[in-house]
């Protein structure tokens, strides 16, 4: 069932259209989501769509992006898509479970369902039937829903999304691929939500893929949540190609426990607004975190990175850095912060920004911090601003290299080292072709059908 609604006083129209819909969205989630959403519209009615009057959104006026007529999908949509007509992962020697969903929703037909013992992925909506214990456990607890109106908006509303365990002492040796596909012939507004646990000694790579099929309007509001148990190892690859009317808002939350061992890499390479939130918490002693991100715009393309890094507790290490493209009038963002709590001793914490400007009318805001209690700690931080260097730009082109060919080699110097951290090898590769794409301007139109293999595609020219 799609309900269409238009959106004009933000807070009252969503707040009316949750009451008016809560049995339909209420039906069929488990107890522990349905328990959550009368408080998160509480929270989401007090806050509501943050504008630039939000310190924590000053970059990124969100408001106009949810009015307009958007239709939501308060029913499966997946089961009538055939995802895989579409999308077939070309990336060479990728190796993956794929998962699909459509709209927000878990796509079970189209999903990998052989996975190893005591491996479960499947719809949110089955994970209180298939891992109740962890799922009552962690459900709601990770993502700052009091803090964040519009992580209480995706809890109010979200009723599917993807659902990962992996228990005690499991090593996926293959990545789980998560296929996130906006489509239909409407405007849309869409609520995903995901949690992901890895238990004790287990590992798991992950890529986000997130992609439009067609050429309308498009919101969507993701909330992760990640539990990383001791000695485990999580990677996560989040891999934003969208076109220039998607609009999307995502959270990935990852809490941490003793010799835990997380790593997140944001690549935004093509999307219309992209607000990406990261949040860490290291709650054990030596956790160890490292949290990356490239994101590259032209046009009028948006994009606004927000991270927070929590030492809790003593002798942890967080390494950071987020690197930006920007041409045309695009814009961007970048605010971290580095949080050492009193009793984190002997923590090591790096934070670095680094951007390149390649016109004049692009535009970056940054502003890295640190907010430090405990007095035996290793920290940094940095923000750079610049252009492309001409002194190297002269000993290329002394060298025979064309201009164009010499800024294509200095932009692609400049990503390099984010690309590099990626620890999936054929995604790496992969990755670095569609960036020196994108820089060489091949890359206006949506290119899924490099990454994951959708053919004829040309909703990103709009």
């Amino acid at each position: 069932m799609n309900v269409a609604c238009r959106i004009v006083d933000l807070q009252e129209e969503y707040i009316k259209l949750f009451n008016d819909q809560l049995p339909l969205i209420q039906s069929g989630s488990p107890e522990k989501m349905n328990s959550l959403r009368e408080e998160a519209i509480k929270i989401f009615e007090e806050k509501g769509i943050p504008s630039n009057k939000v310190e924590a959104y000053k970059y990124t006026n969100l408001q106009p992006y949810f009015k307009g007529s958007l239709n939501l999908a308060f029913t499966n949509e997946a089961a009538h898509t055939d995802v895989t007509q579409h999308f077939h992962c070309e990336v060479p020697q990728l190796n993956t479970y794929n998962v699909f969903l459509v709209n927000g929703w878990f796509s079970a037909k189209d999903s990998d369902t052989n996975l190893p013992d005591g491996v479960v992925v499947c719809s949110m909506r089955e994970a209180a039937e298939k891992a109740p214990e962890a799922f009552e456990k962690h459900y709601g607890e990770i993502a700052p829903t009091k803090e964040d109106s519009l992580v209480a908006m995706n809890t109010a509303f979200a009723q599917d999304g993807a659902f990962i365990y992996v228990p005690k002492g499991v090593v996926l040796e293959k990545p789980i691929q998560v296929v996130n596909i906006m489509t239909g012939d409407e405007d849309r507004l869409a609520f995903q939500r995901n949690l992901i646990i890895v238990e004790e000694n287990a590992q798991l790579k992950m890529m986000l893929c997130d992609h439009t099929m067609s050429a309308q309007r498009f919101v969507v509001n993701t909330v992760t949540e990640v539990f990383a148990n001791q000695n485990s190892v999580f990677d996560v690859y989040n891999v934003q190609n969208q076109h220039n009317l998607t609009t999307q808002v995502q959270g990935l939350y990852v809490h941490q426990k003793k010799h835990s061992n997380i790593l997140t890499n944001n690549l935004t390479l093509h999307s219309g607004i992209a607000r990406n939130n990261v949040g860490v918490i290291m709650d054990d002693e030596q956790c160890e975190s490292h949290v990356y991100g490239l994101y590259l715009t032209d046009k009028n393309q948006h994009v606004d990175n927000f991270t927070s890094i929590n030492h809790d507790k003593p002798n942890c290490q967080s390494f950071e850095l987020f690197k930006g493209v920007m041409d045309d009038s695009s814009t961007a963002a970048f605010t971290g912060k580095v949080f050492v709590a009193k009793d984190a001793q002997k923590t090591n914490a790096y934070q670095s920004n680094n951007n390149l400007l390649l016109t004049q009318n692009a535009k970056i805001n940054s502003k890295p911090q640190l907010e430090i209690y405990a007095d035996d700690v290793k920290c940094s931080h940095g923000a750079t601003v610049g252009q492309l260097d001409d002194e190297a730009m002269f000993y290329l082109r002394a060298r025979g290299i064309n201009q164009d060919e010499s800024r294509v080699l200095l932009m692609f110097a400049f990503a390099y080292e984010v690309i590099e951290k990626i620890r999936v090898e054929p995604l790496k590769e992969q990755i670095r072709g569609l960036v020196e794409k994108r820089f060489r301007g091949e890359f206006d139109k949506c290119d899924s059908c490099v990454v994951c293999g959708q053919p004829g595609s040309n909703a990103s020219c709009l």
